[in-house]
C-alpha cells in the first residue's frame, strides 16, 4: 500500500481511517524501510477490534449512550498512541453529530436544480439552520467533554487533535461554531483541519462560503484534506477535475499548512498524478 503511494511521487502518507489491524506489520515495516514518511492519521486508526470498513463514526463524542461515548473517547486514545508510534504529529477526527432527521436528502434535489437563490429554498435553509441551532447544545456539549479528556494525552504524545470540518448539515462542530470551539480549548494541541471537498460541499448547499470558511480559521488551521468536488457533491475527485476554485483560495494556504491529497479509492493512479501536478502549480510545492 505504502510502496504505491511512493510510486506516486509522495513522500508522505496519511494513515486513514480504513486501515486494517492486519495492515500493521506491513506499514510498521515500510515505515521502518523509509518508503515513506506519515503526515498524519485520521481516527480510528487502526479500525477497532472487529472492523473490517472504514468506520470514523462508528463510535461519537456526542452519543447518548455513555458506552458508545467511552468507546469514542478509548478509541481515540488509541489512535493517538499510534500517531506517536509511527512519528504523526497530527490526529485527524470527526467531532460528533446531532441525531436529527437528515436534511441534505431534502435540500439536494433543489441543489442539483440550482434552486439555492429562491425563496422555497431559503426558507428551508433557515428552517434547517434554527432547528440544528435549538438541537445542538447537548450533542456538542457531550463532544467538547471528550475533548477535555483527550488534550492530556495528546500533549503527552506530542499529538496535536486536528478538529475536520464536515459535509453533513448535522455533523459537528456546525460551522459557525468553530471559533467558540476553539475559545473553549485554546490549547496549541487542539486545531482547526480543513477539507476542501467538504467545504465546497457546505457552500453548494449555500450554508457557508468557503473561502470565508478557511479566512475565519487561519489563526488554528494546521493543514487541509485537498481534493476536488464536482457539483454538486460528488468530493474526492482529483483536483483540476471538479468545481472547487483553487486559484481564489491560493492566498489562504500557508507553505506551513500540512496537505494531504485525499482521493476517492477509485481514482485511477494517472488521474492522481495529473491532479497532484495541477494543484502543486497553483499552490506550489509545499
Amino acid at each position: 500500500m505504502l510502496e504505491e503511494v511512493r510510486s506516486l511521487g509522495f513522500e508522505y502518507a496519511e494513515l486513514g481511517h480504513n486501515t486494517r489491524i492486519s495492515l500493521l506489520e506491513g506499514i510498521l515495516d515500510a515505515i521502518k524501510n523509509g518508503v515513506v514518511k506519515i503526515s498524519s492519521v485520521h481516527n480510528f486508526c487502526p479500525l477497532p477490534v472487529g472492523v473490517e470498513h472504514s468506520a470514523p463514526n462508528i463510535f461519537q463524542f456526542s452519543s447518548d449512550d455513555p458506552r458508545e461515548h467511552e468507546r469514542a473517547i478509548n478509541q481515540t486514545k488509541k489512535t493517538l498512541e499510534f500517531a506517536a508510534r509511527v512519528g504523526a504529529p497530527l490526529m485527524v477526527t470527526h467531532f460528533g453529530s446531532i441525531k436529527i432527521h437528515d436534511y441534505s436528502a431534502r435540500l439536494l434535489p433543489l441543489v442539483k436544480a440550482r434552486m439555492q437563490n429562491t425563496p422555497r429554498y431559503e426558507r428551508m435553509v433557515m428552517e434547517v439552520s434554527e432547528y440544528l441551532e435549538l438541537a445542538k447544545e447537548e450533542w456538542f456539549e457531550r463532544s467538547c467533554q471528550a475533548l477535555e479528556q483527550l488534550i492530556p494525552e495528546a500533549k503527552r504524545l506530542g499529538v496535536k487533535i486536528g478538529i475536520e470540518n464536515r459535509e453533513g448539515l448535522n455533523e459537528l462542530p456546525l460551522d459557525a461554531d468553530f471559533m467558540t470551539l476553539f475559545d473553549r480549548f485554546p490549547q496549541p494541541e487542539v486545531v482547526y483541519w480543513h477539507d476542501t471537498g467538504h467545504a465546497q460541499i457546505k457552500e453548494n448547499y449555500g450554508f457557508i462560503n468557503h473561502f470565508f470558511q478557511i479566512d475565519n480559521m487561519l489563526g488554528r488551521m494546521y493543514g487541509s484534506h485537498i481534493h476536488d468536488c464536482a457539483y454538486p457533491v460528488g468530493d474526492h475527485c482529483p483536483p483540476g477535475e471538479g468545481d472547487i476554485d483553487f486559484e481564489l483560495l491560493k492566498p489562504l494556504f500557508k507553505p506551513t499548512h500540512l496537505k494531504v491529497l485525499e482521493m476517492n479509492p477509485a481514482v485511477k493512479a494517472e488521474n492522481i498524478r495529473t491532479g497532484l501536478a495541477h494543484i502543486k502549480s497553483i499552490l506550489g510545492d509545499e
